[in-house]
């Protein structure tokens, strides 16, 4: 049986060690628990039952449980420049049994970690069973729309990283990406225009119909371009693609 309450509590004490004062990680600990939320939304969308609501939340709650450590020891949350959360977020769990705080046996450790381990990679692994892949799929998709709030809200604030997208070119190899419909990968040390067309291109990653509906109801893609003022001419035109381009993928796949 999962307690989630205890789950809750327990991670909430794990947290304690870190410094809660700190902007960056207090952001990070409410994102754990709206995507811990958004995850429980996406399984009851899908009909599942009520112990696959409960496990959805609690994974959704320790995908990021390694982005405290791995701040305070690097002052990033960069994997490329110091570890991969998710694999560090795996081994965590499995230091002193830290499952067994909250789940009695062992029946959900595989697909609590394998869903943990590939919330944050670029694609999800190959030979996870059928449970394994949906969990995996349903953090990963809550993950992301969580990062569309964060991005609306919280990022692109100051006027120097406002003028740094406004001013930026679009490379050739994100813009067929986009039309493609692909999802962008990481680089190390992104500008913030090309981080900018990466998190725009999340969408591509989605896997169930709800996600697609909360990005139409809030209307995240529209919102998030017409932040910027785009100056070059060709970005404006390349822009404009992209907007038609994710705008349509979401409708189609809304349903």
């Amino acid at each position: 049986m999962i307690d989630i309450e205890k789950a809750k509590l327990e991670f909430d004490n794990y947290t304690k060690k870190y410094d809660m004062e700190d902007e960056t990680i207090n952001r990070k600990y409410y994102h754990t628990y709206r995507v811990m939320d958004i995850s429980g939304e996406i399984a009851k969308s899908l009909n599942l039952s009520e112990k696959d609501v409960e496990l959805a939340k609690l994974i959704g709650l320790l995908h990021d449980i390694a982005r405290f450590e791995q701040y305070t020891r690097f002052q990033t949350f960069s994997d490329l420049k110091s570890i991969d959360h998710g694999d560090f977020g795996v081994e965590i769990l499995k230091q002193n049994s830290f499952i067994r705080k909250f789940v009695e046996t062992n029946q959900y450790d595989n697909i609590i970690l394998k869903a943990v381990k590939n919330h944050n990679k670029f694609k999800i692994e190959d030979g996870l069973n059928e449970k394994e892949l949906l969990f995996s799929r349903i953090v990963r998709d809550a993950d992301k729309l969580d990062i569309y709030f964060e991005i609306f809200t919280m990022f692109y604030k100051t006027p120097e990283e406002i003028a740094t997208v406004e001013n930026g070119i679009i490379k050739d190899e994100y813009m067929e990406k986009i039309l493609k419909n692909e999802e962008i990968k990481r680089k190390i040390n992104p500008n913030k225009i090309d981080s900018f067309l990466l998190s725009l291109s999340f969408v591509f990653d989605y896997n169930f119909k709800y996600s697609f509906e909360i990005m139409y109801k809030e209307d995240y893609i529209n919102k998030l371009i017409n932040r910027f003022d785009f100056k070059n001419p060709d970005t404006k035109e390349r822009i404009e693609k992209i907007r038609k381009v994710l705008n349509n993928y979401i409708q189609t796949n809304k349903g």
